[in-house]
C-alpha cells in the first residue's frame, strides 16, 4: 500500500510520536510511506526511519502550524492509497482533501483521528463528519465522537495508543536520584508531558506542595513549553523550588522511569496518556486526575488510582498509598501496559484497517 500520513510539525508530544512510530512501522512492514508535515524539523524529526519519505511543505519554519501550502499538489503527484490525518491541525484538512481528489481518485481513503480531550475547532468536526472513516485512541473518545457529533459507531474503530518506549526492567537508578538529590527514602514522583495549560503541571506542584511534612518526596517534571515559566514561578512561591525539578525535554524518559516511584498526571484535557502507558510498562504505579481516557490507561486500584478532578487530599491520599514499593503490583502493571499497547498488535490493528478501506 502507498500510505501518506499528515502530521502539522515533530514537536515532542504524544501525537507525534504515535505519527512517527506508525510511519516507521509500517515502513518495515514493506509498504510504501510518506510522512508529510506543514512545518520542517521539529524535535523528533531525527527519528524518522530513512525507509520513510519526510516531506515538509514550508519551505522554512514559519511557526504557522496550519499553513500547508501545496498540499493538494503533494497528493495529485503521488496519489496514495490511504491518507491518515494525524492531530488537530492536520484533521482539519479532512474534508477539504476528499473534495479535491474524489473525483480523480475516489478510492483513496482518507482517514481522520480523534487523539484529543481538547474542544475541537469547527473545520475538525466537520471534516470527521466527511472522512471516510475515524481511528479513535480510547473508547471514551469513541463514545465522545458518537455523543457530541452524532457519528455513527460503525464509522469509528478505537486502536489504543502503542508504546513508544517498551517497557524494560530495569535496576533502580540511583545514580539519576542522587544526581537530584534523592536518597533511598525520597519518594520520587514524576509526570512527561510538554508544558502546556492543559497539561496541568501547576496542579501537581500545589499537591506536592500540601504533602505532609514527614513525607519525603520530590517532583520530577520533564518536558518543555509556553507554561513551564509560570510552573518554575509557582514552586519558588510556594518555597518548593528545591524539590521540584524541571527537566527539560528528555527525549527518551526511560532513565526517568528507572529511577522514580510513582506517575503522577493532573491534565485536564486526555484521550489517553502515553505517559501513564509508559510508565506503567515499567512498573510504575500512577495517580492521575479523571480525564477523557483516563480509567483505560490503568487497572484502577489495582496499578493506580483515578481522582476525581480537584481533589487535592484524595490525590496526596494515593500517592502515599502507592508509595511504598511492591514487586506484585510492578508486575501487574507491567503486563497491563505491555499486553494492551502493544505496538505490534496495534499497528497490525492499523494495517487491517486500511486493507478493509482500500478492498471496500
Amino acid at each position: 500500500m502507498k500510505i501518506l500520513i499528515v502530521q502539522d510539525y515533530l514537536r515532542s508530544g504524544g501525537t507525534e510520536r504515535q505519527s512517527v512510530l506508525l510511519a516507521n512501522a509500517f515502513a518495515a512492514a514493506g509498504h510504501n510511506v510518506t510522512l508529510v508535515t506543514f512545518r520542517p524539523g521539529g524535535p523528533l524529526a531525527p527519528t524518522v526511519s530513512p525507509h520513510v519519505t519526510h516531506r515538509a511543505l514550508q519551505r522554512f519554519d514559519t511557526r504557522l502550524d496550519w499553513f500547508s501550502p501545496g498540499l493538494i499538489r503533494h497528493i495529485e503527484r503521488q496519489p496514495p492509497d490511504i491518507i491518515l490525518l494525524m492531530g488537530r491541525m492536520a484533521n482539519c484538512y479532512g474534508q477539504g482533501i476528499i473534495k479535491e481528489t474524489r473525483d480523480r481518485w475516489p478510492r483513496i481513503a482518507v482517514i481522520g483521528t480523534m487523539r484529543t480531550g481538547k474542544n475541537l475547532p469547527w473545520l475538525f468536526r466537520f471534516s470527521l463528519r466527511h472522512v471516510h472513516h475515524v481511528v479513535a485512541n480510547s473508547h471514551a473518545a469513541k463514545l465522545n465522537l458518537q455523543q457530541k457529533l452524532r457519528l455513527p459507531g460503525e464509522k469509528i474503530t478505537v486502536i489504543p495508543n502503542s508504546l513508544v518506549f517498551p517497557g524494560r526492567i530495569l535496576a533502580r537508578d540511583a545514580d539519576l536520584r542522587r544526581q537530584h538529590g534523592a536518597d533511598r527514602r525520597t519518594c520520587v514522583l514524576l509526570d512527561v508531558a510538554m508544558f502546556r495549560p492543559e497539561k496541568n503541571q501547576r496542579e501537581l506542584i500545589a499537591i506536592a506542595a500540601g504533602l505532609p511534612a514527614d513525607f519525603n518526596w520530590q517532583l520530577w517534571l520533564a518536558g518543555d513549553g509556553p507554561a513551564r515559566r509560570g510552573c518554575e514561578h509557582l514552586a519558588s512561591s510556594l518555597g518548593v523550588d528545591a524539590k521540584v525539578k524541571f527537566l527539560g525535554l528528555v527525549r527518551d524518559p526511560t532513565p526517568l522511569y528507572a529511577a522514580a516511584d510513582v506517575a503522577v498526571h493532573a491534565s485536564r484535557s486526555e484521550s489517553l496518556s502515553n505517559f501513564l502507558i509508559e510508565a506503567q510498562a515499567h512498573g510504575l504505579p500512577a495517580v492521575a486526575y479523571a480525564a477523557q481516557g483516563i480509567d483505560e490507561c490503568m487497572l484502577p486500584g489495582e496499578t493506580g488510582a483515578v481522582i476525581p478532578r480537584d481533589d487535592q487530599e484524595a490525590f496526596r491520599r494515593a500517592i502515599r498509598q502507592f508509595a511504598a514499593p511492591d514487586p506484585a503490583r510492578s508486575e501487574r502493571a507491567r503486563a497491563f501496559a505491555r499486553t494492551t499497547f502493544d505496538p505490534h498488535r496495534q499497528v497490525q490493528a492499523y494495517l487491517d484497517l486500511f486493507a478493509d478501506l482500500t478492498h471496500s
